[in-house]
């Protein structure tokens, strides 16, 4: 049987490594390889932390979406009262609440009740959404049961009169555990005067921190049968929500939600999330892109390199075509020398890529340090920390990238020297 001929000889490996590590002197060009190296390690790290922070944000952004609202709420259809205002009332919330929660990839349904308020605790004011839920229901939703940060005890919830706050709306009014939280709904008890505005106070037993400042900073939870009362919705709630063992397959769980609740309407997720999802995604292909960019020029460093190079070696090519050596193994000593640079410049990178990730948080708390604190404004971001996720997709594409663009480029100044005439090369020698 034939033994195949490697792709590389072993002399040609020899000559390559020879001509990296020659001084200025000998006619090499170490400080343009340094340059190319540094150039592509800088390109593929700076390409790898930034889709490991892209794909972080968006993990924790729907991470936070999933683990604190509904995947599914469902609603009884509107009607219209004759001052043509809605009134959206689930009257068969509980038959409704079981037949969803019996489906097939359905985890939990709860009904709820809810409404937007103020909020007062000595003479600080906030906006806030109350959520009306059992304790049972709430003990579900995971952002919630096992949050960030968290103070007080969620089995106390439902006690009496106890609620749950988020942190935000603790740190906007000043409040903790223990403390009595005053809320004031616009729509109150009728009288013959009109309506006037309802105001009750309720102990706050718990405070959750889930990591989204728009969740942390309104949310208020309250038991359902205290919120009925509060709300005038005695024997009716608002909505069901509905929590799905696989969030991601939300469209095929529609039709049978449906099916199962009779005449109701849908709202998933991704109908309230989708268009941020896909602006991200659309960042996320421009990111890319301009990346991309970055790494093709690291990598044209590569051929200015083996251009000094081809033209200081001008004369050993001579020699070693007069010697016999042909053109493809001419050509093969070049590549070998521009791939190589390439090669260690990628794997260099990818390690400080990887690294950077991985220990986003130091490096994060001593930029956030040096610049004095406020770097990272969690009301304007959504969530409270930088994230960051490593995908073995992402590396791989970055790794990809880098090396096909570092091969590619340097297989023009190899064919420029394996194409040289040896008579031209050693005339003025």
């Amino acid at each position: 049987m034939s033994r195949i001929p490697p792709a590389f000889s072993r002399f040609e490996f020899l000559i390559a490594w020879r001509y990296l590590r020659a001084r200025r002197a000998e006619g090499g060009v170490s400080t343009m390889t340094v340059i190319s190296f540094l150039g592509i390690m800088l390109a593929v790290a700076a390409l790898i932390a930034t889709l490991a922070v892209r794909s972080g944000f968006r993990h924790e952004f729907v991470g936070t979406i999933l683990g604190a609202n509904a995947h599914i709420s469902v609603y009884d259809r509107t009607e219209f009262d004759a001052a043509g205002r809605a009134d959206r009332r689930f009257e068969e919330y509980e038959a409704a609440a079981s037949a969803i929660a019996a489906l097939p990839g359905v985890d939990h349904a709860a009904a709820v009740i809810r409404g937007q308020v103020m909020a007062s605790h000595q003479g600080r004011n906030a906006g806030v959404e109350v959520i009306g839920i059992t304790p049972a229901d709430l003990a579900n939703v995971p952002l919630v049961a096992s949050p960030e940060r968290a103070m007080g005890d969620l089995a106390a919830f439902g006690t009496g009169e106890g609620i749950a706050i988020g942190m935000g709306v603790a740190r906007e009014l000043g409040l903790t555990v223990g403390d009595r939280l005053r809320l004031i709904s616009p729509d109150g008890a009728r009288t013959p005067f009109g309506t006037s505005p309802r105001v009750a106070a309720y102990e706050i037993v718990y405070i959750f921190q889930v990591g989204r400042w728009d969740i942390d900073r309104v949310r208020v939870y309250m038991p359902f049968e205290l919120a009925q009362g509060y709300f005038n919705r005695d024997g009716v709630a608002d909505e069901i929500e509905v929590f799905l063992a696989d969030p991601e397959a939300v469209d095929q769980m529609v039709l049978p939600v449906m099916i199962a609740a009779g005449d109701v309407a849908i709202w998933t997720w991704q109908d309230s999330s989708g268009a941020f999802l896909q602006a991200l995604q659309m960042e996320d292909n421009i990111m890319f892109i301009i990346l991309s960019i970055l790494v093709l020029i690291a990598t044209m460093n590569i051929v200015s390199g083996l251009i000094m190079l081809v033209k200081n070696k001008s004369r050993d090519i001579g020699i070693l075509r007069t010697m016999g050596l042909s053109e493809g193994s001419v050509l093969r000593i070049f590549f070998l020398c521009g791939a190589s640079i390439g090669v260690a410049g990628t794997v260099a990178g990818v390690a400080l890529g990887c690294a950077f990730a991985i220990w986003i948080d130091p490096i994060f708390n001593t930029v956030n340090w040096i610049a004095g604190g406020g770097v990272w404004d969690p009301s304007v971001r959504l969530i409270s920390s930088l994230p960051a996720r490593l995908e073995w997709g992402d590396v791989g594409a970055a790794m990809a990238l880098s090396l096909g663009l570092s091969f590619v480029v340097t297989i023009f100044p190899a064919r420029r020297a394996a194409r040289m005439n040896p008579v031209e090369a050693l005339r003025y020698e």
